[in-house]
């Protein structure tokens, strides 16, 4: 595979610059035409962290299903090195610095719109105009004024927060952007926050599963703060460092939230129907005692540590499953990649910055 996405491109970009309820009906598989498209994204993950990538104590066993059995990537990159300008870039699928969005969003007012501005179209925008229904479930940390809003950017449905972290035992936020929402509407989550999210995941799948719909499944695990729940901080009691415990309890609870997403997705008759995106936004941090192995640096660097990140992509019965690629990806293809199995043409005056990889992962590629 020759990709033409350019890896120093990237660097010196780097450098120079409301839901409602009611289950659908079961479908069978391979019945629409157009997938549902399922982008699972998680936070601040270690790059060894997993089994697929060497990780020892930590069982990983779905998320290492879904590499095995999809597309793994070796050379996955994102196109900023903390949370705020990779999100941005992936909804946008365009160089964050395009749109002044290089630096994380943050709490404070501000004269100039931080994240995405409104002239941007996102995934869900150009989704949502091809006929998908589209949900956002987890962080958004792409800006949080009116007009910058989940809502106002194409999603249809939002649970979640816009800010850049919150508890996993949430105590009550009555406002502002560490707030949990539904819709529009402040809410008061009782479970464990990873669980949570994968709980309405498993319901916003359900609830669509007669229509085609995209999913962004936004986890701010394994971000700080370092809370897990008490079974599998008694399951690791024998990892001595407080912390790494803890990272490894998170990890462990993030791994069996994606299982139930995937469960769902089974159990409704959708899996060969969706087309999946796993990506981390960015690289570990020593802050979460997260591990980068062999890479040199680590969240907020722009050495490998900080930009070099677990992606895969699996499509069930249409990409050919346990395939490892070593060319140079970047989050920015999965908004093209997604509007081509969607059908959406691209139009040269969006100006993205990211490429379609399915003739690539097809072996249709010239």
């Amino acid at each position: 595979m020759r990709l033409s996405l350019r890896i120093h491109a990237l660097f010196s970009v780097f450098l120079g610059l409301a839901s409602h309820t009611g289950a659908g009906r079961e479908v069978e598989a391979g019945e629409r035409s157009r997938p549902n498209i399922l982008v699972i994204l998680t936070d601040d993950m270690g790059y060894v962290d997993l089994g697929v990538h060497g990780a020892k104590g930590i069982p990983t066993p779905n998320m290492d299903a879904l590499a095995e059995g999809g597309i793994r990537f070796r050379s996955g990159y994102v196109s900023g090195p903390v949370c705020g300008p990779s999100r941005c870039g992936l909804v946008t699928g365009r160089y964050q610095q395009r749109f002044g969005a290089e630096f994380n969003p943050h709490a404070r007012p501000s004269a100039t719109p931080q994240g995405i501005t409104p002239r941007e179209t996102t995934i869900a925008d150009r989704l949502k105009a091809a006929g998908y229904t589209t949900g956002l479930i987890g962080k958004w940390h792409a800006g949080h004024i009116r007009g910058q809003r989940p809502l106002d950017r194409g999603f249809d449905e939002f649970f979640g927060f816009f800010g850049g972290a919150h508890f996993y035992f949430a105590p009550w936020e009555p406002h502002g952007i560490y707030a949990l929402r539904k819709g529009t509407k402040i809410f008061r989550e009782p479970e464990y926050l990873t669980y949570a999210f994968a709980r309405d995941a498993g319901l916003f799948i359900e609830r669509h599963c007669a229509d085609p719909w995209f999913l962004l499944l936004s986890f701010n695990a394994v971000h700080t703060p370092m809370q897990a729940p008490d079974d599998l901080m008694e399951e690791y009691a024998h990892v001595d460092n407080y912390g790494r415990r803890t990272y490894i309890a998170m990890q462990v609870a993030l791994d069996r939230a994606i299982g139930m997403v995937m469960d769902k997705l089974r159990e409704t008759g959708q899996e060969e129907d969706t087309l999946i995106f796993f990506v981390n936004d960015n690289g570990g941090t020593p802050i979460n005692f997260s591990d980068n192995g062999h890479l040199k640096g680590h969240k907020g660097t722009t050495w490998e540590g900080g930009i070099r990140v677990p992606f895969f992509i699996s499509w069930k019965g249409t990409l050919t499953s346990g395939q490892v690629f070593d060319d140079p990806v970047i989050q920015l293809d999965i908004l093209p990649t997604a509007l081509a199995a969607a059908g959406v043409a691209i139009d040269p005056a969006w100006e993205l910055d990211g490429k379609n990889l399915l003739p690539y992962l097809t072996g249709d590629a010239e």
